[in-house]
């Protein structure tokens, strides 16, 4: 096990009950449980042991009293409890958690083998798609980031993270790990951890520079959105980047830069960033600036505005700007289902303020990360909006989840995106 000092913090977190709870659920809850899914919700509880704790191991047992699924109780959440394993029954401890940890590795083997593994950025753990619900963990070069969505890991951590560094420190050297929380985790009891700690090993700074693509890119992991950067996009930002070439390009919701910088390496002539935010624009300029070694970004003429999408694109237009190629990636619109609807109309309209900014023969790159939002509905927003603002869309093509964000479940579905020309 590589030599990695664990926080002793993590030590004198709550210890796992070795009480297991008795679960019964409704037959419908009991059929996704056999199918495999990773949610147990309140309400479809009819029966369970009283006085669990966050973190406890609920079982969950068919009509017979037969073991269908072991996962953590978390009494605070809707999703009561979320369940690590099903079918036979298992002991879950920290062999146990080396085991997932080692199968989520082995899924993304084009990453952990690379020549260049020890300085990329990827997903090693993707929540319940792989059997870990609630738990993230991204890399960045040497430095693991682990995000918790639910107070019931707290109890298993110091395991988990033993574990994390032994398994993925085998396949690329670790130096560190940092913690980051869940709002909704950071509100509660939190043992005297907060969001950014570094809970293992070390962090000499705040921002590890890692690369996607060839290109070298900063995240800020102690304080930067989600665990520092918006790792499932890659595929997208390279496809983007083989698209770019001889082409003017708008970045909307610009954020870090992302799309920016491969459209710049891959040979735009101009790129124009915008974002809601300064301080995100500051850092797509200081990703340009760690990629100005290369011909293409110093030949990129690259601008950046402050601005909200709407109103900037409206600007564009009464300024009479073109552009080659038009990426629209905004944040999820619906954090609940009644929000589908005006999600839609503004994806709708997004789309109509775009297509009117893209050249005659040019492209719009579209997505949407709202998990409410069905694939099919989005790409029909999209299609028909364009197709009102008389600029009709011929479908280049429809892409979703990169491997390192395998889905495993209906609801683990969220990212989806298309490549049109706009004639």
């Amino acid at each position: 096990m590589p030599d990695l000092p664990v926080d002793p913090r993590l030590d004198v977190l709550p210890a796992p009950s070795e009480r297991r709870l008795a679960v019964r659920v409704t037959p419908d809850a009991l059929r996704h449980v056999r199918a495999r899914h990773p949610w147990v919700f309140a309400d479809s509880i009819t029966s369970i042991t009283d006085g669990g704790r966050a973190g406890d191991l609920a079982v969950v047992f068919d009509q017979r009293r037969a073991f269908a699924a072991v996962g953590l109780f978390d009494p605070a959440s809707p999703i009561r409890i979320k369940l690590l394993h099903h079918g036979a029954p298992a002991t879950i401890d920290e062999s146990w958690w080396r085991a997932a940890i080692s199968r989520a590795l082995d899924r993304r083997a084009p990453f952990v083998l690379a020549a260049d593994a020890a300085e990329l950025g990827y997903r090693v753990v993707n929540g319940e798609n792989d059997g870990l619900p609630g738990l993230i963990v991204d890399r960045y070069a040497d430095v693991l980031v682990v995000k918790v969505y639910s107070a019931a890991w707290f109890p298993h951590l110091a395991a988990v993270v033993r574990a994390l560094v032994e398994v993925a420190g085998e396949a690329v050297a670790t130096t560190g790990v940092v913690l980051r929380l869940a709002r909704t985790v950071a509100r509660g009891e939190t043992f005297g951890l907060a969001d950014g700690d570094v809970i293992a090993g070390r962090l000499d700074t705040d921002v590890v520079v890692f690369r996607e693509g060839g290109l070298a890119f900063e995240a800020d992991v102690r304080r930067g959105q989600k665990t520092g950067w918006f790792l499932d996009q890659r595929a997208n930002r390279m496809l983007v980047g083989a698209t770019a070439d001889g082409l003017d390009v708008l970045d909307m919701f610009a954020a870090t830069g992302g799309f920016t910088v491969h459209a710049a390496a891959g040979g735009a002539q101009s790129v124009l960033s915008v974002d809601l935010s300064a301080p995100t624009l500051a850092a797509t300029v200081r990703n340009m600036e760690l990629n100005r070694t290369l011909q293409a970004v110093q030949d990129c003429a690259h601008e950046t505005r402050v601005g909200d999408a709407f109103e900037v694109m409206s600007d564009l237009g009464r300024q009479d700007r073109r552009f080659g190629l038009v990426v629209i990636d905004p944040p999820s619109f619906a954090q609940r289902q009644s929000n589908v609807e005006g999600a839609l109309r503004a994806y709708a309209r997004l789309t109509r303020d775009a297509v009117r900014l893209v050249t005659p023969g040019g492209v719009l790159v579209q997505a949407s990360c709202s998990s409410r939002v069905p694939a099919a509905d989005f790409f029909e927003a999209v299609e028909r909006a364009a197709a009102g603002a008389d600029r009709p869309l011929r479908e280049i093509t429809r892409t979703g989840h990169d491997i390192d964000h395998p889905v495993t479940f209906p609801e683990g579905a969220y990212l989806k995106a298309g490549l049109w020309q706009v004639p």
